[in-house]
This record gives structure tokens, C-alpha cells and sequence, in this order.
């Protein structure tokens, strides 16, 4: 059996979202699969499957976007099939926050503020700390409660956030969730201890 690709998954999908995760992707040396944009997402979980084994880098940064649509939409139908996937080892997810109509909801681990802090509290669309403890509300995030996940972050929208996290600015927030996770999974420790294999 192939070694799984080491994966993180991002609850959005729109432009500015691809232009942050396209960047990040550059600076950690991974890949973003730019295809997975799309609001609501347009691939499937078997064909964002095939594009992720055949990205030459790990880690590798996936899209999935509902758009809004009640319960499980084409986005967390695709999540949920990339994320149970034998091939694929999810390292954590970014879910992002939205002002959404359903009060669809996730659990947790840990939260960005617009700041760039580590919060226990959940954030809102804008990236400024909510209310509740340990979760936040998306239009995306409706299935992640039941899967095997096992490093959630949230954050606000991604590339806005009152301009905290634009492009011009290299996406701060983004790129600290997206670092939090690889810290967290050790992908770090595990490349280093492969690269050292290699030599």
C-alpha cells in the first residue's frame, strides 16, 4: 500500500482563499490543489482523491465549500469522503467561520483571533472572539463532529477579517492555523526523521 498523503482540509472555498492557501502552500513547501476552489465545491471526493495523489509534496491543502446549503452539502460530502479515506491522513482542519442562516456548528480544539492569538474561545466571521467555548459556527463544518479528526482550528474568513489577514499581508492568520496544525500532527519531526533516512 501506498504511504498516505499527509493532508489538511479547509472548510472554504472562494478566491481569496485559494490565493491564501496558494501562498501558504509555496512557503511551507507543500501544495495547494487549486481545483478544489469552488463555492459551493465542484469536485468530488474521488476526483480531489486522484489530484491529491498526484501532488508532488506533502502536506497537501484542500477546499471544500458548501456555500451555505442546509445539512451536508456537495462540499462536506467530498470532505467526508477525502477525510475517511484509506489513502489519505488527515492532519487537522482549518474551519472557518461564517455568518450563517442554519447555525451549523463544529467543536474546536483551539481558535485564531484576528490578532493572531490563541483563543479557547470560538471566533466569528470577522475573527473576533465569540461567546461560546470550543466551537464555531460555519457553513461547512457540519459533518466534522462525526469524523476522526484530530486537530480542528478556527478562524474568521480567510484573506479578510477587517483586512487582518489579506494577501498584501501574506495571510498571517491563515498561515499561523495552517502552521499550528503541522506542529501539532509532528509532520515536522516525521519529514525531518525521512529526510535523514533518504541521505
Amino acid at each position: 500500500m501506498d504511504t498516505p498523503r499527509r493532508v489538511i482540509l479547509v472548510t472554504d472555498g472562494d478566491e481569496y482563499t485559494k490565493r491564501a492557501l496558494e501562498s501558504i502552500a509555496r512557503k511551507i513547501g507543500g501544495r495547494c490543489i487549486s481545483k478544489s476552489q469552488g463555492n459551493p465545491s465542484k469536485l468530488s471526493g474521488p476526483e480531489l482523491v486522484k489530484l491529491i495523489k498526484k501532488a508532488p509534496h506533502d502536506p497537501v491543502l484542500v477546499m471544500f465549500d458548501d456555500s451555505g446549503i442546509i445539512g451536508e452539502g456537495a462540499g462536506e460530502t467530498a470532505l467526508r469522503y477525502v477525510a475517511t479515506h484509506q489513502d489519505i491522513e488527515v492532519l487537522g482542519v482549518v474551519a472557518v467561520a461564517a455568518k450563517t442562516k442554519n447555525k451549523e456548528w463544529t467543536k474546536v480544539d483551539v481558535s485564531i483571533d484576528r490578532e493572531g492569538e490563541l483563543t479557547p474561545y470560538g471566533v466569528d466571521k470577522f475573527g473576533i472572539a465569540d461567546l461560546e467555548v470550543g466551537r464555531i459556527n460555519g457553513d461547512t463544518v457540519y459533518c466534522l463532529d462525526e469524523l476522526n479528526i484530530p486537530f480542528i482550528v478556527g478562524i474568521g474568513d480567510i484573506g479578510k477579517m477587517a483586512r487582518r489577514d489579506s494577501y498584501e499581508l501574506g495571510c498571517p492568520i491563515t498561515e499561523k492555523a495552517v502552521e499550528l496544525i503541522l506542529e501539532r500532527s509532528g509532520f515536522f519531526e516525521s519529514n525531518a526523521s525521512t529526510d535523514m533516512a533518504d541521505s
